[in-house]
């Protein structure tokens, strides 16, 4: 049975704890960051604390990734997303990879800030991976070895200024302002009967309380033992590196279809982006200063479930 952690600040310290219904249990030891949690902690020593409950209402929540720990997100990775971004899904064959800045990693209940020259703002919720140990080359990655690497998952939220990210054609800048990516609220620990659940956890972020995404990540097209077998041939990792797999349809976002990018493709660079904003402009699903985003992903029955994120929309002071 999987276990959902929680890292808060009570008492003017910052500790992980062990959530159990409206409460948490405190974990007596000190971690700094997510990889040292990860490596010096076991799931059958955090089933068995039996210390004083906290009420949740009483602490405050931090992400449960530290800034410390890489960013690494995939793009385009369900089918329908695909279609609305103006991609042909049976003419891609390769796996979208980019970064987020570290410190764009905050708390599942902050607030979202929109810059002051960010006018589409978009969001994206995804399922994150965190991983449990360190990859320094290529690994055979399978279903039957994945828990080898990957020890729990999080809610993201990679929240983008679609005016920054198109047009600059800059996912690392559209996507990496402060605030720009809640993690948490939990992290879930996975144990190895839970593995099937990867394929089988509903996502669902409402806007104001109207549903803008709702998928299931069984139509993921690059999943959890694909990516990390591609990834692990490219780059080093540690634990505690987290791994965002990609948002289902239903963002703001308003791409050209492909008879008409064709068509801006012949103009100058300026007028092509100015119908581009003017487009994006006819589109009220951007997010506005005082809306409320909530996302949470979880499985049919229950068993997993990694609670809720709420994001109240503001504008840079």
């Amino acid at each position: 049975m999987p276990i959902n952690i929680a890292r808060f600040e009570h008492d003017g310290q910052t500790k992980w704890g062990v959530v159990r219904d409206d409460s948490v249990i405190p974990i007596p030891a000190i971690f700094p960051t997510t990889g040292d949690f990860i490596e010096n902690s076991r799931i059958s020593d955090l089933k068995a604390l039996d210390d004083d409950p906290i009420p949740i209402d009483d602490v405050k929540l931090l992400s449960p990734v530290t800034r410390n720990q890489q960013f690494v997100c995939q793009g385009a990775n369900y089918r329908q997303h695909m279609i609305e971004s103006g991609m042909d899904p049976d003419a891609k064959h390769f796996n979208m990879i980019f970064t987020k800045a570290q410190s764009c990693i905050v708390a599942a209940d902050s607030p979202v800030v929109i810059p002051h020259h960010v006018r589409f703002l978009d969001y994206e919720i995804e399922l994150g991976l965190v991983l449990r140990t360190k990859i320094e080359g290529p690994i055979a990655v399978s279903e039957g070895n994945l828990l080898d690497f990957i020890a729990g998952l999080v809610i993201v939220n990679d929240y983008s200024a679609r005016d920054v990210q198109i047009p600059q054609m800059q996912f690392y800048k559209g996507k990496s302002y402060r605030t720009f990516g809640p993690v948490g609220p939990w992290l879930c620990l996975l144990e190895p009967e839970d593995l099937p659940y990867l394929d089988q956890l509903q996502l669902t972020l409402k806007v104001d309380g109207d549903v803008r995404q709702d998928d299931n990540t069984a139509n993921l097209v690059y999943g959890p033992v694909e990516t990390l077998h591609e990834l692990a041939g490219l780059q080093d990792f540690a634990p505690g590196d987290l791994i965002a797999t990609g948002t289902p349809a239903g963002c703001a976002l308003s791409i050209p279809s492909p008879g008409k990018q064709k068509i801006g493709a012949m103009l100058p660079e300026a007028k092509k982006w100015e119908m581009f904003l003017k487009a994006q402009e006819k589109r009220p699903q951007y997010l506005q200063e005082g809306q409320l985003v909530e996302t949470a992903i979880r499985s049919l029955d229950g068993v997993i479930d990694l609670g809720v994120q709420r994001n109240i929309v503001s504008k840079a002071i």
